[in-house]
């Protein structure tokens, strides 16, 4: 929760000005979508965007072209050329990665930038680096943005949207909040869409400062108790997220070790804290969209000069599935544990991970994981992610080693 500073840059229509700048259009209302023209030459298909100048006329996101060319029969529509937005996106990046060390590309024309090292800096210099980077962007790629500069990275993101096209907007203490952030409606808060939007009206709020002003309950009471607490402190500008990198997942491994309070002998407790591990470690797994086959598992005994013992066990592919892993884990560790404890060894912790991952997602000639029982470990994370890790876990888990966490290490 320390304070942060982020900077949100919106590209302002970006397929649409990328398409002006190609085929030289500027000042020209253009639409951008998947259209053709008919019988009769009647133009099928959607408004996906559209230049200012042709919202200026009333064609809006989601209208159909044919609506489109009724308001404007000079109007140009366009393909969208989706190849071409990700290769003038990238050259946007490269600028963005030359002002800031930590950049987020949070869309396609969207981007967070970490700007921490502007956190004890004057008003003046923090708008001075915002406009440089505008006009860097305008000078090496031709297009022009909006920017948002904020103590939480919602109010960076709101912030962005207020002075568009080509707009600088700071949001730097809780009084430019109140006045410029308060009075937007909820639902301009990512996370917010219509039904929930929905809720909240029932309850009375309908702008950032109603939602604020009641406090956290009323969001818990309507979207649980953890969901209920992240999204008050998104609107109340308390978020404190880290601005992410592309490298989102570790490449090579991830473990989870846990140390117990007290030492064990009772089998059924430490294959209750396997099972907690395996579950804790395939959690993390799907997170990451990361699969595995290879596993390494630790038991650490407690004794003065041996450690413990560590043995490997695969699965039959690759898979980020508790069942799976669980069961060839339970295989080898079974008789291991047995014979720990009749050679008059306790249990001082467990540790389990992966030895190598793999990202690519594909599919295996000769494994295929059940269907069901995937969509009923992302149905459990789902529920576990609104409403806190834990809401649903394994009977078997209720065995684990009793006492606080001694010691709780993952990589």
């Amino acid at each position: 929760m320390k304070e942060r500073l982020y900077l949100h840059l919106d590209m302002n229509c970006f397929y649409a000005q990328v398409e002006q700048q190609c085929f030289k259009l500027h000042g020209l209302p253009i639409y951008i979508g998947g259209w053709y023209k008919g019988e009769q030459g009647i133009p099928r298909g959607i408004v996906a965007t559209s230049s200012y100048e042709a919202r200026a006329l009333g064609i809006k996101t989601a209208m159909s072209a044919y609506e489109a060319e009724q308001i404007c029969p000079y109007v140009i529509g366009l393909q969208a050329d989706y190849e071409k937005y990700k290769g003038v996106s990238a050259l946007i990046e490269d600028v963005l990665e030359e002002f800031a060390p930590t950049v987020e590309k949070y869309s396609m024309d969207e981007y967070f930038l970490d700007i921490n090292f502007l956190k004890d800096k004057s008003r003046d210099e923090i708008t001075q680096f915002g406009n440089d980077l505008k006009n860097l962007i305008y000078r090496e790629i031709g297009l022009v943005c909006s920017i948002g500069i904020s103590f939480s990275k919602t109010y960076s993101k709101l912030a962005s949207d207020i002075n568009k096209p080509d707009g600088l907007t700071l949001v730097l203490d809780k009084q430019e909040a109140e006045e410029l952030l308060w009075p937007m409606p909820l639902d301009e808060v990512w996370g917010i869409g219509r039904k929930r939007y929905e809720k909240l009206k029932s309850k009375g709020l309908m702008t950032i400062g109603d939602g604020i002003k009641r406090g956290y309950p009323v969001f818990q009471e309507l979207f649980g108790k953890y969901f209920g607490k992240i999204m008050y402190e998104m609107i109340a500008g308390k978020d404190r997220a880290k601005v992410l990198t592309g490298e989102l997942s570790p490449k090579e491994q991830l473990n989870y070790m846990h140390t117990f309070s007290t030492q064990s002998t009772d089998p059924t407790r430490i294959s209750g804290e396997l099972m907690k591990g395996i579950m804790r470690l395939c959690y993390r797994m799907r997170g990451y969209r990361l699969r595995a086959r290879s596993f390494f598992c630790y038991l650490r005994i407690q004794h003065r000069e041996h450690r413990g013992i560590n043995f490997r066990f695969t699965t039959d592919g690759y898979t980020n599935l508790d069942g799976y892993i669980h069961h060839e884990c339970m295989r080898k560790a079974k008789p291991r544990i047995k014979g720990l404890l009749d050679a008059g060894y306790a249990l001082r912790g467990i540790g389990i991970g992966t030895t190598k991952v793999d990202t690519s997602g594909q599919q295996e000639l000769f494994f295929s994981e059940d269907r069901q029982q995937r969509n009923f470990y992302l149905a459990q994370d789902a529920i576990n992610n609104q409403h806190g890790n834990g809401t649903i876990t394994r009977a078997s888990v209720m065995d684990s080693v009793p006492g606080k966490t001694h010691f709780l290490e993952r990589s």
